[in-house]
């Protein structure tokens, strides 16, 4: 039996929900043009990004920004709940790690991000941080999982001081539909070095990361907020579960409980979230 990529191809149902959840994303993006914009999270506890007792991420309340939008995000999540039924993939994360046979496990590749319930993953030109594009890229045949953040330029024309930041985990199948995650550096791409321009130039600099903290990281090079206490809590072992997987869709919950859906750049009829 070969367990390369998809087992079979999506059921006509599961192909019809693939359907209902762009649309379901389609009706959120407009609830949040027309209702109130997307969520204004800022840096640590009192940006509302991390959990005030774990420090872990915190789940975006989308009725805070208004009823419309929470209503929309409820749909996009009813979507992936009924998606969980019929998911094609019985192990999505077999050859994870597998430096033979790692290109054909089906977590493989890129995923760009299209939705999310984490505020750490959420971006607003209307906040601090300022507006970012997030993907996730699975090298299975090295175990490995980056995070990239791209940090858009600000609507005056000036780039932000942190341009990129990749995170690079290590990822580790626990179970058939878990993946372990322990993050190991994140490479920081800035445009100024503590205040100082760099020209048009950029510095790339590498930092070990010892937990899941890369607010941390991204706090440091903005000198924005000190972040945390002395003595907090540390984040809870991280990890997340694959609820549906195919060739084009991944919809993923973390241990936080929190929701992520993203997508292939090849899946054509998802392009338009991508832009």
């Amino acid at each position: 039996q070969l367990w390369s990529t998809i087992k079979y191809p999506p059921s006509q149902e599961a192909t019809q929900l693939k359907k209902n959840l762009l649309d379901s994303l389609t009706n959120f993006r407009v609830a949040q043009e027309n209702y109130g914009g997307a969520p204004e999270i800022d840096f640590g506890v009192r940006g509302g990004e991390l959990n005030e007792t774990s420090r872990a991420p915190q789940k975006v309340d989308y009725y805070a920004i208004s009823p419309e939008v929470g209503a929309a995000a409820d749909e996009v999540l009813r979507v992936c709940a009924e998606l969980r039924l019929v998911s094609p993939i019985d192990e999505p994360t077999h050859f994870l790690g597998s430096k033979v046979n790692g290109t054909r496990a089906p977590l493989n590749g890129p995923w760009k991000l299209l939705f999310t319930t984490a505020a750490d993953a959420s971006f607003s030109k209307n906040s601090t941080r300022g507006d970012a594009k997030a993907q996730n890229v699975v090298d299975a045949v090295k175990g490995k999982i980056t995070n990239v953040i791209d940090f858009a330029t600000r609507d005056d024309g000036t780039e932000p001081v942190l341009k990129q930041l990749n995170v690079v985990i290590k990822a580790t199948a626990n179970s058939p539909t878990r993946v372990a995650l322990n993050f190991l550096y994140a490479k920081a791409v800035l445009t100024k070095f503590f205040f100082f321009p760099l020209f048009g130039r950029k510095l790339v600099l590498y930092i070990p990361v010892p937990a899941a903290f890369i607010t941390r990281i991204i706090v440091f090079f903005t000198r924005l907020f000190r972040f945390g206490k002395t003595g907090a809590k540390t984040v809870p072992k991280a990890y997340f579960d694959v609820l549906y997987l195919d060739d084009e869709l991944r919809v993923h919950k973390t241990g936080e409980d929190n929701i992520f859906v993203q997508g292939k750049p090849t899946w054509a009829a998802a392009s338009r979230f991508f832009e």
